[in-house]
């Protein structure tokens, strides 16, 4: 990633453009596991990771947006996998028509997830490449620069939408919290009794 532009770019979009694929073609073969599902999680986190990392690098002045990004990326999905493993969800996409309104739409709605992601991809993505090339011009305009622009809206919905993921998750994992205490104590008052 810090000098090969070419071949990493064309590594990391075709990591996620397999990553969009994956769980599609898993669940078409009924081939779904709690592996595959905690390795895909694991491995977004870990490619966006480094591409922030060399981002961090090659932008030193915003270093501190792209190690918040990646902060609120990892915690924000570590809490919200584990907490829907927890609650003995099959997956952490499985949103309960009660919960949260916009993760319902983020999750059930494969179109929006799947531009939700691509634009966060784009945006990092583009930012990478800009470091090395301003790519072809359109009207006297950077294509990349165009990208970029046009990407940058939807990396910082999104992560609001990481931002979400944290917060629906706390509240469900305080519930989960609540009622392990409720029946501690209800077994701790039925042994009480029965002395």
């Amino acid at each position: 990633m810090p000098t090969n532009y070419v071949i990493a770019i064309w590594c990391y979009v075709i990591s996620a453009l397999l990553d969009a694929v994956d769980g599609h073609a898993a669940r078409y073969f009924n081939q779904s596991t709690k592996f595959g599902g905690m390795l895909d999680q694991l491995t977004d986190r870990v490619g966006t990771m480094c591409l922030l990392v060399n981002l961090s690098m090659f932008y030193p002045a915003y270093a501190f947006w792209f190690q918040l990004s990646m902060a609120i990326d990892i915690a924000c999905h570590w809490i919200y996998l584990h907490t829907s493993i927890l609650q003995g969800k099959a997956s952490h996409k499985f949103i309960d028509m009660s919960e949260n309104p916009i993760m319902n739409i983020y999750y059930t709605n494969r179109l929006v997830l799947f531009f939700m992601c691509a634009g966060n991809e784009a945006f990092y993505a583009t930012l990478y490449v800009l470091h090395f090339t301003e790519g072809p011009m359109i009207l006297g305009l950077s294509l990349f620069k165009i990208m970029l622009f046009i990407s940058a809206p939807v990396a910082i919905v999104k992560s609001c939408i990481s931002i979400l993921h944290g917060y629906v998750a706390a509240i469900n994992l305080s519930i989960i919290d609540v009622k392990e205490r409720q029946g501690l104590q209800k077994q701790n008052n039925s042994e009480f009794r029965f002395f």
